[in-house]
């Protein structure tokens, strides 16, 4: 068996391009995969950029999330078998031809489902629960305010709210067409960020409990104020800065939580947890159809440089993703 293997490289000053590494190995308590398809996320484009560097003992390959078929397994691997149809949340490492993850961190996928629908869904799905519903407790009746509402994230946390019966569901987007996209996901309201005042709309709709903010910047004043008394609020990005002037006597006033979470550097068991949580919660519907992935743009691997200028421009509604198959 070869000891290498192609993966989408990243050199400083150079386009994307095919090239070969080193192929992992798996630990104890790993598979390694061999990857048909991986989701692009925002995190590769700050990567690529020098910002956020890969964890310890993590790929350097860009790639957070892939679905494949299993091709090796460690000798502490209880619950899974070598051809497996499985998607995964990495550390790392989706790009390529194979990877390696630890089981904690798997789903079997539907056999109704393709691989790319399920290499869409890991890390949406992971990421909305660890926030919206573990950090942020988001319970049914609620109110939800998401930003950032079509993308790969906010179409995965419009489905999840409403799935668990959310009372109200409120988003933002850039465009009036993908306020409608959003509508149709099932969000009770969508406010075109570039033509209405966000904050001045909310507090009209009744507040929020609940905020789900990729933004920064001057958002996190406005999310602030549009809170309802004891709201909860979770910045999982900050697009726009994070440096910020704010007046935090509102957050006291109102008994407000201000918080914010990653997801990439949680230890193995903290990563099982949330995993564990999303198969009983939501994982049912999956296989049902009740929750779908939603995916924009497939590209083959080889054109890698086009899918994060794609992801880099905004334009897109839900998940842009790499696959050996982009036409299936």
């Amino acid at each position: 068996m070869s000891d290498t293997m192609w993966a989408v490289i990243a050199e400083d000053q150079q386009l994307l391009h095919i090239g070969p590494v080193e192929k992992p190995t798996c630990g104890p308590g790993e598979v390694l995969i061999e990857v048909h398809t991986a989701g692009l996320n925002r995190a590769d484009l700050v990567q690529r950029a020098g910002f956020y560097p890969p964890p310890a003992g993590a790929s350097k390959t860009m790639g957070l999330e892939c679905a494949g078929v299993i091709t090796a397994i460690g000798s502490a691997v209880t619950d899974w078998q070598i051809g497996d149809r499985v998607c995964a949340l990495l550390a790392g490492g989706g790009y390529a031809e194979f990877t390696n993850v630890d089981q904690g961190s798997l789903f079997t996928i539907p056999d109704t489902m393709s691989f790319n629908q399920a290499g869409a869904l890991p890390e949406v799905m992971m990421t909305v629960w660890a926030n919206i519903f573990d950090r942020c407790q988001l319970r049914a009746g609620e109110t939800l305010l998401v930003h950032g509402g079509t993308s790969g994230i906010g179409t995965m946390a419009i489905q999840m709210a409403r799935h668990v019966g959310a009372g109200q569901i409120i988003i933002t987007a850039g465009s009036d067409e993908k306020c409608d996209r959003a509508k149709a996901l099932g969000a009770d309201a969508a406010i075109n960020y570039k033509t209405e005042d966000f904050e001045a709309r909310v507090r009209e709709l009744g507040g929020t409990d609940v905020t789900l903010d990729m933004v920064g910047a001057d958002y996190v004043q406005k999310n602030i104020s549009v809170s309802k008394v004891g709201g909860r609020i979770c910045n999982i990005a900050y697009l726009n800065g994070s440096r910020v002037e704010v007046d935090l006597l509102p957050l006291m006033l109102k008994r407000l939580i201000l918080t914010g979470t990653t997801l990439r550097a949680r230890p193995n068991p903290e990563k099982q947890r949330i995993r564990d949580a999303v198969l009983k919660d939501f994982w049912p519907a999956v296989i049902s159809g009740a929750i779908k992935p939603v995916i924009d743009t497939v590209y083959p691997f080889e054109q890698a440089e086009a899918a994060q200028a794609q992801l880099s421009g905004g334009g897109h509604v839900g998940k842009i993703l790499l696959s050996r198959e982009p036409n299936s």
